[in-house]
């Protein structure tokens, strides 16, 4: 038979999502017989390095650590549970990497690298240029496997500007090099630069105005810390992970140290100034950071099975021809088993704590669980009551206002509320899987991954998605589950104790005082007003389609090639969401009409308003619908595209003309340098 056509795929976006692309299209392109293959020539599009792209910049410092353990992230499957997909060549998780590397070091590991990947546990948090290393490694795996096997694969460093139909396919702009023509395209992009909000906006305003000192949203590695004013006030408003990197680069990067006191846990360290810290005064809708993860040497506590919430349960709406909701048929569920995870854990570890026997409470609570119907939550309490104290009792629902809802005398008031929360907090991880709170957590976590699987491709009411699931949910799980690594708690907590952090209180208000040319910050729950000169923006740009500064995806929407999903909220009012509208697996963007466009792919965070919790990577032998998703739908995205390279060029030249009959070819929208393809 006659040799196949040649196959051009550009991948736009070189992160950790453009690797997996690359990984399962080589993976099944070997899987071919050799006279079916197809003269694969793939193009990878980044103005950051291949592998580690944007994010995971391997020059970044060191101080800069993951919010995951070791164990959990990989870009391919890894070799021992491949789960159905084609072996990957490289086939190696970040952990299998680590023990590899331990081993035998890569001679581009530096020797930072080496130290600190032989002083990692399988639970421990490594920085993220270490893992930024792994990805450079994979990606060099993976060409030299393409070259073996004949296929081109070939790194442009540069931006991606428009994205233009041809008679044939694509013709992709670029900046400063010639446009790539290719049949099929993947937008793997993953943090892009966005437009300021209205209130950044107006703040970054004041601070061109007086004279002041404005860091807006910005990837960590991008911002310069460094003109943080040692010894000044600096307001940041964030105390998520954004929030701990500053801090370790303002107080470690700066010749601090943290000392250990020999106390136990959540006061364990005391802090060492070299006199050249900023103090930060931090704040958050909260007034607390987030919680700090679980030492544990799994990434999900090895003692939470979930008893209500299951896959099968979950499922089981759809299989019934129901289009759930979040609040009325899924957190029952869930809500069971992080109530059964935190008191199964305390009549564990503290039995004493009750007022009847362990074994005869948990026989009761599980009888009152499993109350089918809304009667299972009065159950539930009078159990409690019963056998279990106040002061041992939890309210999930209470932490998301940590600090409740209360007026604090002053700003010494705040910070003792806060570093309470600390310490508790630090003590609580120490604890691992003997933490009642933290196995709750843990449940929720665990609860996330189905959630995960079963809400995406319009799993979830539209409503429910808008109002139930992202509208109160997402931020009480992140807040719980998607904190630091335990030492960044005991860090804050004595640095709150050394005066260098103090906290602004909950539902904080940034202003400008024009008369004194500053920044202030207060709290309603407090009486407190701090002052600065410089205010930090401690969070990523934002993840929003529509707010976006990519000159490659402005042009896309400006000229119908793609549109923001808008979903209905239960008054019947539209509401723009923060992906792109895309077809069903393998995912592709709607244009204007609602079509799918043909050839063209979507990977990663621009597929936010179908999939929830886009942010989080692929989990090392996970399943391929639940925590390796990214690797399924990179998966999928391959099939497809291999699929299509023995079609004739001009099988879908009618559909394509139509399309360019609404599109004509790009003009370059915007003069931005707005980089493509940050691939986080």
């Amino acid at each position: 038979m006659d040799k196949p056509q040649r196959l051009r795929v550009a991948v736009i976006g070189a992160g950790p999502r453009g690797i997996s692309v690359l990984d399962r299209l080589l993976a099944r392109y070997l899987e071919l017989p050799a006279d079916e293959r197809p003269e694969l020539d793939i193009r990878l599009v980044d103005p950051y390095s291949p592998g580690p792209g944007h994010v995971w910049r391997t020059n970044q410092p060191r101080l800069f650590l993951m919010n995951t353990p070791c164990l959990f992230p990989t870009v391919v499957p890894a070799a021992a549970t491949a789960d159905g997909f084609a072996p990957s060549v490289s086939g190696l998780s970040f952990g299998a990497w680590l023990r590899k590397m331990v081993l035998d070091p890569a001679p581009a590991l530096s020797a930072g690298d080496r130290r600190e990947a032989a002083g990692l546990e399988p639970g421990d948090f490594p920085s993220r240029a270490l893992y930024g290393r792994y990805l450079e490694w994979t990606y060099a795996r993976l060409t030299a496997a393409a070259a073996d096997a004949g296929a081109a694969v070939v790194h442009h460093r540069t931006e991606a500007l428009a994205l233009a139909r041809t008679e044939t396919g694509f013709s992709v702009e670029l900046a400063g090099e010639d446009a790539l023509a290719a049949d099929a395209v993947v937008l793997a992009m993953g943090h892009l630069p966005a437009a300021l909000n209205p209130e950044q906006s107006r703040l970054n305003d004041a601070a061109a105005r007086l004279g002041l000192r404005y860091l807006p949203p910005a990837v960590p590695s991008d911002a310069d810390f460094s003109v943080l004013p040692a010894g000044e006030h600096v307001l940041v408003r964030g105390l998520g992970l954004n929030f701990f990197d500053i801090m370790a680069q303002v107080t470690l990067g700066r010749g601090g140290r943290f000392v250990p006191t020999g106390a136990p846990a959540g006061t364990s360290l005391r802090y060492e100034p070299s006199g050249r810290e900023p103090v930060l005064v931090a704040a958050s809708r909260r007034g607390t950071p987030y919680r700090a993860k679980a030492r544990l040497n799994s990434y999900l506590p090895k003692s939470v099975q979930l008893r209500w919430f299951t896959r099968e349960a979950a499922g089981s709406f759809a299989a019934e021809g129901i289009q759930p909701g979040f609040d009325h048929d899924f957190w029952p569920l869930l809500h069971r088993d992080a109530i059964w995870a935190y008191y199964s854990t305390l009549a564990r570890t503290t039995p004493d704590c009750l007022t009847v026997p362990a074994g005869d409470f948990l026989r009761d609570l599980d009888a009152a669980l499993s109350v089918d119907g809304p009667d299972w939550d009065a159950a539930k309490e009078r159990v409690l009551q019963r056998c279990v104290p106040a002061e041992h009792r939890t309210s999930l629902e209470a932490l998301a206002q940590p600090l409740g809802r209360r007026p604090f005398t002053g700003a010494a008031d705040v910070d003792a509320a806060v570093l309470a929360y600390l310490e508790a907090d630090a003590a609580g991880s120490a604890k691992g899987e003997d933490d009642p709170l933290k196995m709750a957590i843990g449940a929720l976590n665990a609860g996330r991954s189905v959630l995960k699987a079963v809400v995406a491709d319009g799993g979830l009411s539209e409503e429910s998605w808008l109002t139930e699931l992202r509208g109160w949910f997402e931020p009480l799980v992140e807040g719980l589950a998607s904190g630091p690594p335990p030492e960044r708690i005991e860090q804050l907590a004595a640095l709150t104790r050394a005066g260098l952090v103090h906290f602004v209180g909950p539902d904080p208000r940034f202003d400008v005082d024009e008369a004194r040319g500053v920044f202030t910050a207060s709290s309603p729950w407090s009486p407190e007003e701090y002052a600065a000169k410089t205010l930090v923006e401690a969070m990523m740009p934002a993840n929003k389609v529509s707010a976006s500064l990519s000159p490659l995806l402005e042009g896309m929407l400006h000229r119908g090639l793609a549109r923001t999903k808008v979903m209905m909220a239960a008054d019947g009012t539209p509401v723009m969401t923060s992906g792109l509208d895309v077809s069903l697996p393998p995912y592709r963007p709607l244009d204007v009409k609602g079509e799918p466009q043909q050839d063209l792919y979507v990977l990663g965070l621009q597929l936010s308003s179908v999939q929830w919790g886009t942010a989080i990577a692929a989990e090392t032998g996970a399943p391929a619908d639940a925590g390796a998703r990214t690797l399924r739908d990179a998966d999928d995205i391959a099939a497809a595209i291999l699929a299509g390279a023995g079609q004739d060029p001009g099988a879908t030249a009618g559909d394509r003309t139509g399309d360019q009959a609404v599109l004509p070819d790009l003009d370059r929208t915007s003069t931005g340098t707005a980089a493509v393809g940050a691939g986080s």
